[in-house]
């Protein structure tokens, strides 16, 4: 009788499986359970969206080419063909993605699909990193970025390029769905390029060049690697819950790799190859001619001879060269409502309570020293880190609480600071000159958003109006907010102020509007946040 129960009694794995029935049906899927003597685990609903939003990118794509190069505009000064060439790949590869996603009954039957990997060249601080990481951003799928200097070849010590990938599903939390829809970023791709005389194995450069060709076009990466304790803990864990193996690998087929380098040396090959093609009656050779021109006529051959592989070529379609910046490119990045330099260096200042504004001839001389260090924009950092170190040791230990940096200001930094430490009223004229210089600023700011703003601002069926602009204008310059933030908090406030007229025009069965002059007049009387708009509303209305 005892035998007779024993065997119709149910087994572990059952009696798991019928309470995890229970609670599914209960509490939805955020409930599961993962081992008898463990507590039902509660997934992280946070994680839940974030993985909900970052498919929902891919399968919803819309942004066209001159919208995402409308965007780069903001805050990349020049580039245009970089620009162009990004903007418009970009876009057509993740509409591609989005097409086939949503019309499954179009799916390419063909074999060898290319991507639109990308190759950008140009010398150091011009801007490459910085554009890959905007469209990352804009784009909001996964993005890493890795250094190609730190592989070699599948086998040997050092970095495996398939780490990238497992990279990047890290990157997306684990979700596979997001993950191979993302974008990887090698910079300094060129410092893999085979050297002609070399003798033996060259691991760290072909062998390299040979291991990124299958991951750049279509394969299979495992994410459970012997040198990957997590990965190996997690194969286990998965294995004691659900007493199966696993293969947990994930398709390189949709994920995009941009490729950048300064390619120190390749004009001087096109250059030949340019000369001797043009040797004849009425050519002519000009020495003057910059790296960067040469850079625009490269063609497969070139970077063949400059030591990558030809299959490894074939593997980047569209190639883009940067411009090297001149002085006035400089000055018109610091003068850049978004320009990172400027907005760390008040962020900096900012953090000791201090507010810093700069002189338009101050940023006009930064930009000149800045110029004969030939480093691009990365010069700016350090200019600026030389002239204003000094302050940012010394004021914070005062009670002084504005700094305007002026031309003279730039010139002689440790004259200028034992003036301001000395002399009493110096802390008062250098307040006068920041409200001054922040004047200023404001104006060009209004200026920049009435002319490159309104387009979005339309789109949006908001008014464009002083009142809101200079609003706007204050909350970048008092928060030091970026100003497609600035809009977007500003366009959800308006949502917020019609959304609360709704709702008392449901509950009274009366009609209430606010006409554009009242909605300003909100915006005006309160803190700009929702709490705060939705609270003055109600006590209005």
């Amino acid at each position: 009788m005892s035998e007779e129960k024993s065997s119709d009694f149910p087994s572990q794995k059952e009696i798991e499986k019928d309470i995890s029935n229970y609670l599914t049906k209960k509490y939805g899927e955020r409930i599961k359970i993962i081992g008898i003597h463990a507590q039902p685990e509660v997934a992280d609903s946070s994680l839940i969206d974030k993985k909900n939003a970052a498919v929902s990118i891919t399968h919803n794509f819309s942004i066209k080419p001159e919208e995402l190069n409308a965007y780069l505009n903001e805050y990349v000064i020049r580039q245009d063909d970089a620009k162009a060439v990004l903007s418009t790949k970009i876009c057509t590869h993740f509409n591609r993605i989005r097409h086939a996603l949503t019309h499954p009954e179009h799916k390419e039957h063909g074999v060898g699909q290319i991507k639109n990997n990308v190759l950008l060249m140009g010398p150091t601080g011009v801007g490459k990193t910085y554009l890959v990481k905007l469209i990352a951003k804009k784009i909001g799928v996964p993005f890493i970025k890795g250094d190609a200097t730190k592989f070699s070849e599948t086998g040997y010590v050092g970095g495996d390029v398939e780490d990238l990938i497992r990279d990047l599903v890290r990157e997306a939390d684990d979700d596979l769905e997001s993950a191979q829809y993302g974008i990887i970023y090698i910079d300094e791709i060129d410092k893999i390029s085979s050297s002609a005389n070399r003798i033996g194995p060259d691991i760290s450069r072909g062998g390299v060049q040979r291991a990124l060709l299958k991951p750049m076009e279509e394969t299979e990466v495992d994410l459970k690697v012997p040198h990957d304790p997590i990965s190996q803990m997690e194969a286990i864990e998965r294995y004691r819950a659900t007493g199966k193996r696993q293969r947990k690998v994930i398709n390189t087929q949709n994920i995009l790799f941009i490729m950048s380098g300064a390619f120190t040396g390749l004009a001087d090959i096109i250059k030949k190859r340019v000369q001797k093609q043009s040797i004849g009656f009425g050519s002519i050779i000009s020495n003057q001619k910059t790296s960067s021109h040469f850079l625009k006529q490269v063609k497969a051959e070139d970077l063949i001879q400059y030591g990558f592989e030809s299959e490894f070529v074939g593997r980047l379609p569209v190639v883009s060269c940067l411009d090297e910046l001149t002085a006035d490119d400089l000055n018109e990045i610091l003068l850049n409502f978004n320009c990172p330099v400027i907005v760390g260096k008040k962020l900096d200042f900012r953090a000791y309570g201090i507010h810093i504004q700069f002189a338009e001839e101050a940023i006009r001389q930064i930009a000149d020293q800045s110029y004969t260090e030939q480093t691009g924009a990365r010069g700016l950092v350090s200019v600026m880190e030389k002239i204003l170190l000094p302050f940012e040791k010394k004021l914070p230990s005062t009670d002084i609480k504005f700094l305007a940096v002026s031309e003279e200001l730039v010139h002689h930094p440790v004259r200028e600071l034992e003036r301001l430490l000395k002399e009493p009223d110096r802390a008062t004229f250098h307040e006068e000159q920041f409200y001054l210089y922040e004047q200023k600023e404001k104006e060009r700011l209004i200026n920049f958003m009435r002319h490159a703003k309104s387009v979005y601002l339309e789109q949006h069926d908001i008014a464009v109006t002083e009142t809101r602009l200079n609003l706007v204008a204050e909350q970048c310059q008092i928060k030091i907010m970026d100003t497609e933030v600035a809009l977007d908090l500003f366009r959800e406030l308006i949502e917020q102020i019609k959304q609360c007229a709704n709702t008392i025009s449901n509950k009274s069965g009366l009609k209430v509007i606010f006409s554009d002059e009242a909605i300003d007049w909100v915006l005006s009387r309160k803190s700009l946040t929702p709490e705060a708009i939705k609270g003055l509303c109600g006590d209005l209305l």
